[in-house]
């Protein structure tokens, strides 16, 4: 993987990343409580897959959209 994005890209990916991690971290707690579980683990783990992923892109210099041609702002 070639590197594709700036400092910029990756520190918006990077605060993405954390950012969704987190909100995936809260939603799989309200779950383990018993507030709605079906829908807040599903949503858990999506979040958590997708700010895993962004922190990859950001950790690497990497985007994934860039790679497949389409041009971005960040």
């Amino acid at each position: 993987m070639q590197c594709n994005i700036d400092q910029r890209g990756r520190r918006v990916r990077m605060i993405g990343g954390i950012i969704c991690t987190l909100a995936g971290v809260i939603c799989l707690g309200l779950a383990a409580a018993g507030v709605a579980v079906v829908p807040l683990v599903c949503t858990g783990i999506g979040l958590l897959v997708a700010g895993a992923f962004q922190i990859f892109e950001a950790r690497k210099g990497w985007c994934a959209i860039r790679a497949m041609g389409f041009k971005t702002p960040i």
